[in-house]
């Protein structure tokens, strides 16, 4: 998942991110380990880089293997902020040191650990019982001479998360059938029925979406070819699915129908708790996060509608170290962590939802619901989604940069500047980061 922790107040958001990364810098060694692992008195304690909430830890599953093997201690250090853990995680390998037996990577990612440092991870392609996986998704962290250098977590097939409540105050249908019917087949409708709420929403200011960025990401993740071509070749500039999801993004900032509230970036969390905004682009993995930061007050006013056309975002994997003094017991675990049956629990547990294509198969994944949000039937919603994803996924080595640079660039639309004055700051600042 790709779902960093943010906070109310801007200067709580600095000092704890100045705290994460400072932890990260100093990393974790012991006993000369340059990962912090290892064996003493029959024991094994392994360590984890892990960033948002990924799930393992927050499940239980951790604890739950550590119960299953007793001669093992698993020590997890995760980061809120995935640009702050990619910044010292590349500082790291780069190092040598300050690293973890294993450690996350966000899919974003996925290209430039691949192309740039695939001698620092350990290859999974030989280990038995690591072949369950949906097709497009270890092939994103499988190198061109066949390394696989990790196992998948989740993946991100997208829907639509509304406040039913707004959208009764605005006259709109609030069945979750009937919400999906309102902008099946196109992003153009979803952007019509927020022009609706504004115009018709009776109770006060409240944004018909969180921001514009979220919208923008649903739509460029729907193709096979985002940012880049098959052949590595930097495309977005001419990609009409680029520009067209740009010139949607920016036609619902003109509207006003944004609160321009970056996801998972200060404002976010107080806007979920205190109700600014009625609906948010949301991939599976989101859905834990809104529920703990909107709070038990809000717990039955949000739903889940189909969005109207599939796409992936976000999703995760986790990788083990070479040189780690633990490798073998390491890939023990990430294989387990990554089973169809820990996808499972983690996906009823939380919302992550499985990228193993056996665990998608299971009655236990189909039929989740979830409470908080109105007990929607989340495993049809997302099982559903996730079949429309394109079978191909292309993905860049500065995929996850050039993702975060258009969410700044839309939060200038959002702010009042051109759409073509943002796109041309757009282009500068990616051109610059991937030159």
């Amino acid at each position: 998942m790709s779902s960093p922790v943010s906070f109310g107040r801007k200067r709580l958001a600095s000092a704890l991110a100045a705290v994460g990364v400072l932890a990260l810098v100093a990393g974790c060694s012991s006993g000369g380990s340059v990962t912090g692992g290892g064996k003493k008195d029959g024991k094994v304690t392994i360590t984890m880089g892990m960033f948002g909430v990924m799930g393992f830890k927050e499940s239980g599953l951790l604890e739950q293997y550590e119960k299953e093997h007793p001669n093992v201690r698993i020590k997890a250090e995760i980061a809120g902020d995935e640009q702050t853990y990619y910044t010292a995680l590349q500082t790291h390998l780069a190092a040598g040191n300050g690293l973890k037996d294993i450690q996350g990577i966000e899919v974003g990612r996925a290209k430039e650990i691949t192309e740039t440092q695939a001698d620092k991870f350990a290859d999974f392609s030989h280990m038995a019982g690591t072949d369950h996986f949906l097709p497009w998704k270890q092939s994103q962290i499988t190198t061109k001479d066949g390394k696989v250098l990790g196992l998948g977590t989740d993946a991100g097939p997208m829907a639509v998360c509304y406040r039913k409540d707004y959208f009764a105050k605005a006259g709109l249908p609030t069945d979750r059938d009937a919400v999906g019917k309102l902008w099946a087949g196109d992003w153009k409708k979803y952007v019509e029925v927020g022009r609706t709420f504004k115009k018709d929403f009776k109770g006060g200011h409240v944004s018909y979406m969180d921001s514009v960025s979220g919208l923008f990401n649903a739509m460029v993740y729907g193709y096979p070819e985002q940012y880049y071509n098959e052949n590595g070749d930097l495309i977005y500039a001419k990609n009409p699915a680029v520009k067209q999801a740009w010139n949607l993004a920016a036609d619902a900032a003109d509207d006003g129908l944004s609160a321009k509230l970056r996801q998972f970036q200060p404002g976010w969390d107080p806007g979920l708790a205190n109700g600014t905004f009625a609906t948010a682009v949301c991939p599976a993995w989101m859905l834990s996060h809104i529920s703990e930061k909107a709070g038990e007050k809000n717990k039955g006013k949000w739903d889940v509608a189909k969005a109207p056309k599939g796409a992936n975002w976000g999703g995760s994997f986790l990788g083990v170290m070479e040189k780690s003094p633990v490798k073998a017991e390491a890939q023990k675990l990430v294989a387990w962590l990554t089973a169809p049956e820990q996808q499972a629990y983690i996906f009823k547990k939380l919302g992550n939802f499985p990228s193993s294509r056996q665990a998608l198969e299971r009655a236990d994944v189909k039929n989740v619901t979830s409470a908080y949000f109105s007990n929607a039937p989340i495993g049809q919603i997302f099982g559903a989604a996730a079949q429309e994803i394109p079978d191909k996924q292309v993905l860049g080595r500065k995929d996850g940069t050039i993702k975060d640079t258009f969410t700044q660039g839309l939060a200038l639309v959002e702010q009042g500047q051109s759409r073509d004055k943002a796109w041309k700051t757009t282009a500068e600042r990616i051109d610059k980061a991937v030159g």
